[in-house]
């Protein structure tokens, strides 16, 4: 009998620990990443910097990435590509990795990811989110070769950076929720396998009562959004971890450019999601009151006035969320709601969650 099995893309090497940085060197010069060690370094306004200077590779050379645009990652691509390089790393937060794997796309080489922040799970997907002349776009790029986070650089990032990966990875649960919603009413293909990694990064965090002061709480979610990105990767596309949460946050950024980051705007989604579960369909209120928790405890945004939005701003947002996917179903495509019954829902919502 033939043995059938799943071959699954996954980097070649995961280094989520203290000190992890000081190994950096020895993984770029692996001569399953780069045979004659050409390699660039990628190095965002933090702390790339710092890195990039610490490591002891000859051949390396150091390309300053300023900013999260798709023309910032098409420069870079340019240089990589003409430099005949054979991979490059990024170093540096979620807009540094996110062009790094755009450009490394383009230059046909291998990425790997360094992240010095965790406020999203883009440090390990084949998707970049890059600011483009209408807003923000997602790309479907190849995945990091590699992946390190040293914790001791995490510790030293913006606080407000790392906590936002506990609203992204926690909207899993709501992406999942909407996959399977549409499994049910469109017929659309539900990979298990990647539901099961979306589930078991978010569940991990959920319902910890540590925050991001704990050594441990940082691991967790270091490799909650690590495992997010392969489940992503497993898919194919960013389904088992975009779904309503996510169509919201991007409408967010399209009609109010820099009102709040990834992460906390994702996990404001998943609770309005859940609302809406609860309110129109008659479950996800036990969730929703639990993902309110999680996000309470670590200090992020749950309603519009968080993020210095009105009740009518937000419900704009929400009419205009599901053309930020076409194709995608969601519970906002399954309800669609007249904008009359948005505003209500958005006031209800308020009502539901500042209690």
């Amino acid at each position: 009998m033939p043995l059938l099995a799943r071959m699954i893309n996954a980097p070649l090497a995961i280094d989520v620990r203290q000190g992890a940085i000081a190994s950096l060197g020895s993984l770029l010069a692996d001569r399953r990443i780069a045979n004659e060690g050409r390699i660039a370094v990628a190095v965002g306004p933090g702390q790339g910097a710092q890195i990039a200077a610490e490591l002891d590779l000859p051949n390396c050379e150091v390309f300053k990435v300023d900013g999260g645009s798709v023309d910032v990652g098409t420069e870079l691509g340019k240089k990589l590509r003409s430099g005949a390089y054979e991979a490059v790393a990024g170093i540096g937060g979620g807009k540094t990795v996110d062009v790094t794997k755009y450009a490394a796309s383009m230059a046909g080489i291998p990425m790997v990811a360094v992240a010095t922040n965790l406020s999203h799970d883009g440090i390990a997907s084949p998707v970049s989110s890059l600011e483009h002349e209408s807003g923000k776009g997602s790309y479907g790029v190849t995945m990091p070769v590699a992946v390190v986070v040293d914790v001791d650089y995490v510790r030293a990032a913006p606080q407000r950076l790392v906590r936002s990966g506990v609203g992204d990875v926690v909207s899993n649960l709501s992406a999942i929720a909407d996959w399977e919603l549409a499994g049910r009413e469109q017929g659309e293909p539900v990979d298990g396998m990647a539901v099961t990694f979306a589930r078991t990064a978010a569940e991990a965090i959920v319902n910890r009562s540590d925050t991001v002061d704990s050594q441990e709480f940082l691991t967790a979610l270091a490799e909650a959004l690590v495992l997010s990105g392969m489940a992503m990767s497993v898919a194919g596309s960013s389904r088992p971890a975009s779904g309503a949460c996510h169509e919201l946050l991007h409408a967010i950024d399209q009609l109010y450019p820099g009102t709040s980051n990834h992460g906390e705007l994702a996990g404001i989604g998943a609770l309005y999601a859940y609302f809406l579960r609860s309110r129109y369909q008659g479950f996800g209120e036990a969730r929703m009151y639990e993902i309110r928790a999680c996000i309470r405890r670590h200090g992020l945004p749950a309603l519009p006035a968080d993020v210095g939005l009105d009740e009518e701003q937000f419900a704009r947002a929400v009419a205009h969320a599901p053309a930020t996917r076409p194709g995608r179903y969601t519970v906002l495509e399954h309800l669609a709601l007249s904008d009359d019954d948005i505003r209500r829902s958005v006031a209800e919502y308020v009502q539901a969650i500042d209690r």
